[in-house]
């Protein structure tokens, strides 16, 4: 409390009250001691003041100054007439004070006035007690703020952890989430993982592995020259400083200490190995060097481990999905024939990391000499089971081609009906195509997909827009159409699914004239890399849909 608090609480008090260091000096009186004596001003000396035996006068003040409680004595000053004042007095040790130096409390009644003793010990009791509260809740406040903003900044760190891990879909993306938020959600200078990653992600083949993110950030204890840890239960390992324990393997550690040998990477600070366990799966452990003397708490790290390891433990089970995709519908896509007079080029692209496998397929029917099938689609949707009825949809349309190969509506009635009688919640789009080689007749129709472009060869394009109906597996009863057209020499036909022109916030047209002004920078290209040019052509846009491409381009043949 301060000086001008203490006047403001006295300043109503009937009686006079200083406040008086060890020494006699006075460091302040209230309104009712100036008014009785106008000597008792703060900086007064209360041995010049007093009259009698200053010896008598130092025991009282070294009497008052080492009792928390008020006490009696006695006390005799001059005023400016030099005539005496006595006071009965009552002081005790300032408690409340916070100076460099501790002060006495001081209450003087006069003994020429009515002595109401019982009552002024009263009030300096309550004095005192009214000051110790004030303290006191001020430093529990002040207590208060500080747990809470400790709290909120703690709460903001799990925040952002526990984001970085939700939209962390690969064990790469994972790993670079732990490393970026982690830390600071636990407490630490840095965090290094040791992962199992044959138990993350099985593998598919024998040269499989689990890639590293740049700059090795993790440990392979699979692969590595550390022994595999054992799986036990999810608690917290806490190793010192002896020879021999530590961080886990390829913890780089302070002053360029790598920590390989088990030393912590600081003197004197301990270093926590932390089992990562999902699903009753030991995926490796996590690796931390606390930031601060103070371990952390052991319930909020196990909390956050386990946070950890299941992320890990989804992104895994992403990523063995995403191959076995990726791999089938990679092996369903053909290898495209060369045939005289054609140029045939085909292309397939994933949309993103969430987005890598999808339903689409191209296939090419030769039919017989002069007649070539040409077929482009896709199913509603993304992931192994899409892929897989992709395949299975790809396989039953070469069926279906066996039989009505040059009647593009029948190969799409048959191509619904298949969908619907063993697909029955699925949908699809699809088109086909029937070229005729020798005249460049062309026969088409197409179940919801976008239309082909035609590329002219002076760089000019077309739509071909007719003979569209619902998609596949839709509607019953469907009746599809035909529509024909005509390619001249040297002219392209090209065949895409809608990752090719759509993107986020942007309606389809725009998409589509994006398709037509490239065009117009094709002329002269060969086949393969006009897919390129048209798969290339806005590299830095977000590509929400993976996409697949085939072009024909009508060459003269050879005799």
């Amino acid at each position: 409390m301060s000086l001008g608090l203490f006047r403001a609480i006295t300043k109503l008090l009937p009686h006079p009250v200083l406040l008086v260091t060890a020494d006699g000096r006075l460091l302040a009186a209230n309104a009712a001691a100036v008014r009785l004596m106008p000597e008792l001003r703060p900086d007064a000396d209360l041995f010049a003041l007093a009259e009698g035996n200053a010896e008598s006068l130092r025991g009282h003040l070294g009497h008052w100054l080492r009792s928390g409680d008020p006490l009696p004595g006695s006390l005799r000053i001059k005023d400016s007439r030099g005539g005496p004042l006595r006071f009965r007095c009552h002081g005790a040790r300032a408690t409340w004070w916070t100076g460099p130096e501790p002060v006495i409390q001081l209450h003087l009644t006069r003994l020429d006035h009515t002595d109401e003793f019982v009552a002024l010990s009263q009030q300096v009791i309550a004095l005192n007690k009214e000051m110790a509260f004030r303290r006191a809740a001020e430093a529990e406040r002040e207590h208060l703020l500080v747990a809470e903003q400790a709290g909120r900044i703690r709460l903001n760190h799990l925040y952002r952890l526990t984001a970085a891990l939700a939209a962390a879909a690969t064990p790469a993306a994972v790993v670079r989430a732990v490393h970026d938020t982690a830390p600071a959600a636990l407490g630490a200078r840095s965090v290094r993982l040791s992962l199992h990653s044959e138990r993350l992600v099985p593998s598919l083949g024998p040269a499989e592995g689990l890639p590293s993110p740049t700059g090795g950030s993790w440990t392979d204890l699979d692969r590595g020259p550390r022994p595999p840890a054992q799986g036990g239960p999810a608690t917290v390992e806490r190793i010192g400083g002896a020879p021999g324990e530590g961080a886990p393997a390829g913890h780089p550690g302070e002053d360029g200490e790598d920590g390989e040998n088990g030393q912590p990477g600081e003197a004197g600070r301990p270093a926590l190995r932390l089992p990562l366990e999902a699903d009753g799966l030991f995926l490796g452990e996590l690796g931390l060097e606390p930031a601060a003397e103070e371990m952390p708490d052991d319930a909020h790290i196990t909390a956050v481990t386990q946070q950890i390891a299941q992320a890990l433990r989804r992104a895994g089970l992403h990523e063995h999905e995403h191959r076995l995709a990726e791999r089938l519908q990679r092996s369903l896509l053909p290898v495209l024939p060369e045939i005289d007079g054609l140029e045939l080029a085909g292309r397939y692209a994933p949309g993103s990391d969430l987005v890598d496998v999808g339903g689409d397929w191209y296939d090419v029917h030769l039919l017989d000499e002069e007649h070539i099938g040409l077929s482009i689609g896709d199913v509603a949707g993304h992931g192994l089971s899409e892929a897989t009825a992709m395949g299975q949809i790809s396989a039953a349309l070469r069926g279906i081609v066996l039989r009505h190969g040059r009647r593009p509506a029948a190969v799409l009635a048959e191509l619904d009906h298949f969908l619907r009688a063993y697909h029955p919640h699925r949908m699809a789009t699809a088109c086909y195509l029937v070229l005729h080689r020798t005249s460049g007749a062309v026969c088409y129709s197409r179940a919801g997909h976008l239309p082909p472009l035609l590329v002219h060869v002076d760089g000019g394009s077309s739509f071909l827009d007719g003979a569209l109906a619902p998609p596949l597996g839709m509607v019953h009863g469907v009746t599809y159409t035909e529509s024909r057209t005509r390619v001249g020499a040297g002219e392209t036909l090209l065949l895409y699914t809608d990752g090719l022109v759509e993107r986020r916030g942007e309606i389809l047209d725009v998409g589509l004239e994006r398709l037509t002004e490239l065009a117009m920078r094709t002329a002269g290209l060969p086949a393969d890399q006009l897919c390129e040019m048209f798969l290339h052509h806005q590299p830095t846009a977000d590509k929400p849909d993976d996409c697949a491409l085939l072009a024909l381009r009508l060459t003269a043949r050879e005799n």
